[in-house]
C-alpha cells in the first residue's frame, strides 16, 4: 500500500511539473528553457553612441614651396603655425563615435571630428609660401578648418565573453583649408584638400570584470601616388566604468598624426599635423 502511495505522489508529482513547464501547443513536448541573456559588455553591445569632450595640443608645421618664377629647386620657409602665425595650440571641442554590430562579429565603427582656428599675429620673419611672400612686420591674418570622418569595418578574429580582437578596413576622409592674408598689402594665399585614404585598422577590448573593459585601437596607411606621398595614424585607449546596462563613463587618450608631401605643381611641400589628448565621455549602448 505504501509502495503504491510512493508511487502515485511521483506520478503526480512529475505531471505537475510538466504543466507548470513550457510545453509545444501542437506536440505538446516540453519546451527547451530560455536563453540565458547576453552579458552587458562592450563585447556584446549591437550599438553605441558616444559623445567626448576633447582637448587635444595641435601642431602644425607647414611647408609651402614656390613652383613659378623662380629656379627647380627653391624652397618655401618652413612654418610652424601655432609659434610664428598664433594659431591656438589647444582646442576644447567634442567628438561623436557611432558603432553598430552586424552579427556576432562583424562591427562598423563611423566618427567625426572638426577643428577651426584663427589668428591674427605681427609676422617676426619673412614667410615664403607658395608664390608669394610676407614681409616681416606686417600684421598677418590666419585661418585653418579641419573636417575628419572616418569609417571602419572590423571582424572580430577571438571573440570571447572576456576578449574580442578584430581587423578589418578604414575609410578616413579629411578636408582642410588653409588662409592666410595680410589686409594692409592685399595679399592673399588659399589653400584646400579633401582625400579620402584607406587605412588598415586593429580593434581590441578585454572585460577586466563586470563594470570595467579596457578598450583600444588603431588605424594606419602609408603611400606614395601621383608625386605625393603620405602617412595616416590614429591611435586611442580608454578605460570604460558600465554604470548600467545602458550607460557607460570613460577615460581615454587619441593620438591622430597625418603627413602629406608633394613634388607636383598642384603642391610642393610638406605638411604635417597632429592632434593628441585625453579625453572624457559618456556612452549610450545595447
Amino acid at each position: 500500500m505504501r509502495i503504491r502511495l510512493a508511487a502515485a505522489i511521483v506520478v503526480l508529482a512529475t505531471q505537475s511539473g510538466l504543466a507548470v513547464a513550457d510545453v509545444d501547443k501542437l506536440s505538446g513536448a516540453p519546451l527547451p528553457p530560455p536563453a540565458r541573456p547576453e552579458r552587458s559588455s562592450p563585447i556584446h553591445d549591437h550599438f553605441y553612441i558616444l559623445g567626448a569632450f576633447y582637448p587635444p595640443s595641435i601642431s602644425t608645421n607647414v611647408r609651402y614651396d614656390p613652383t613659378t618664377g623662380v629656379p627647380p629647386g627653391t624652397l618655401g620657409t618652413p612654418v610652424n603655425a601655432e609659434r610664428d602665425l598664433g594659431l591656438p595650440a589647444r582646442m576644447h571641442q567634442g567628438r561623436v563615435e557611432f558603432m553598430f554590430r552586424m552579427r556576432e562579429r562583424h562591427k562598423l565603427r563611423a566618427e567625426y571630428y572638426e577643428s577651426d582656428r584663427s589668428a591674427s599675429q605681427v609676422l617676426a620673419n619673412n614667410i615664403t609660401f607658395g608664390n608669394q611672400t610676407f614681409a616681416a612686420g606686417q600684421q598677418v591674418q590666419t585661418s585653418i578648418n579641419w573636417r575628419s570622418f572616418g569609417l571602419t569595418y572590423t571582424y572580430s578574429l577571438i571573440h570571447t565573453d572576456s576578449i574580442e580582437l578584430g581587423t578589418g578596413i578604414g575609410v578616413f576622409a579629411v578636408q582642410a583649408e588653409a588662409m592666410g592674408a595680410i589686409p594692409a598689402t592685399g595679399q592673399v594665399q588659399n589653400e584646400s584638400a579633401a582625400e579620402p585614404l584607406p587605412t588598415l585598422p586593429v580593434d581590441f577590448v578585454w572585460c577586466i570584470s563586470r563594470r570595467f573593459s579596457l578598450n583600444a585601437r588603431g588605424n594606419y596607411v602609408k603611400a606614395s601616388l601621383s608625386g605625393y606621398s603620405g602617412s595616416y595614424t590614429d591611435l586611442h585607449a580608454d578605460l570604460q566604468y558600465r554604470w548600467n546596462p545602458y550607460f557607460s563613463l570613460g577615460l581615454g587618450y587619441t593620438s591622430m598624426h597625418i603627413s602629406v608631401s608633394g613634388d607636383s605643381s598642384g603642391f610642393a611641400g610638406v605638411v604635417n599635423m597632429s592632434f593628441k589628448g585625453p579625453e572624457g565621455f559618456i556612452r549610450f549602448s545595447f
